[in-house]
């Protein structure tokens, strides 16, 4: 029986998955469920479609990140990249390069990974790096804006202002978040963000985040609209790092803004829109700075 003993462990879950925190099982938390109940070793790791997910694979691509094996964010993704890092690794260990993560890969990378501690690994470093190199100018940033209903204005709004400060924007609509993430990555984006309405008088700037990984662009990102946007919302938003599927199938520094109530905030379009193009100028100049 669900009772309240149920939901409140299902709430625990949401919570450390970085999901919204709703105590109902829908279909986010469903998947995600069933991710969490596959650990490295459970099953052979190749390159499907669709692509495998799960917690293996994120410890499969955090294994190979912390010992030099550059398979992007251990997104708990099976794509290209994670196979191509894991080719190789085996090619490098005297294995069969044939991209199957089995048992005799499994136990090379858990000798490896004895002798590599527990750094962030070479995605942090590379998205730290290629942060590091921009010239800290709009006007050569590749954006995209997104929303998912009834912040049309306010992404409209900002689009139109960073356009005219220079950058390249591209705005998309998408119903589903996996779609909006395939756009920007297809544009090749160098950063998201993300315009969502809640109906309550709360507000969250969330970037992506697990356990083993934060995004560090995506983090100083946020960090900044979340100071900006605390001088013109009434209520200062909350700042998270979260796994939402935008969030976490992006390949660029992403943020997603949730902002409510939906009337008081659509009143602000102008006032949101230009706190956002502040955060975003601030970012290119400096957008490794205050990770703390």
């Amino acid at each position: 029986m669900f009772g309240d003993a149920t939901a409140a462990s299902l709430r625990d879950f949401q919570q450390v998955r970085g999901l919204r925190v709703t105590g109902a099982c829908d279909e986010q938390t469903w998947l995600a469920l069933i991710e969490a109940g596959w650990k490295l070793g459970d099953r052979l790791l190749v390159l499907t479609a669709p692509q495998l997910r799960g917690d293996d694979v994120s410890t499969l691509q955090t294994m190979m990140s912390r010992i030099g094996f550059d398979c992007g964010r251990p997104d708990g993704i099976l794509g290209p990249g994670t196979t191509t890092a894991l080719t190789d690794f085996q090619r490098n260990s005297g294995l069969t390069a044939d991209g199957i993560c089995g048992p005799k890969s499994v136990g090379a990378l858990e000798l490896a990974g004895r002798q590599s501690g527990s750094g962030p690994g070479v995605a942090s470093v590379r998205e730290s790096a290629t942060l590091s190199t921009g010239d800290g100018s709009l006007a050569t940033l590749r954006l995209v804006i997104g929303q998912f209903g009834g912040l049309s204005a306010i992404a409209r709004s900002t689009a139109r202002v960073l356009r005219e400060r220079g950058a390249t924007v591209m705005s998309t609509d998408e119903y589903e978040a996996t779609a909006q993430a395939a756009a920007a990555n297809r544009f090749g984006a160098g950063a998201y963000v993300g315009f969502e309405a809640v109906a309550e008088p709360t507000s969250t700037v969330s970037y992506f985040a697990v356990p083993a990984f934060e995004s560090i662009g995506g983090r100083a990102l946020a960090i900044r609209m979340t100071d900006e946007l605390s001088r013109v919302l009434a209520t200062p938003p909350t700042l998270q790092g979260m796994r939402l599927p935008v969030l976490r199938e992006t390949r660029m520094p992403a943020v997603l803004c949730l902002l409510g109530p939906v009337r008081d905030v659509v009143d602000s379009t102008d006032e949101i829109s230009a706190a956002i193009v502040r955060a975003m100028g601030g970012w290119t100049g400096g957008a490794t700075h205050r990770l703390d």
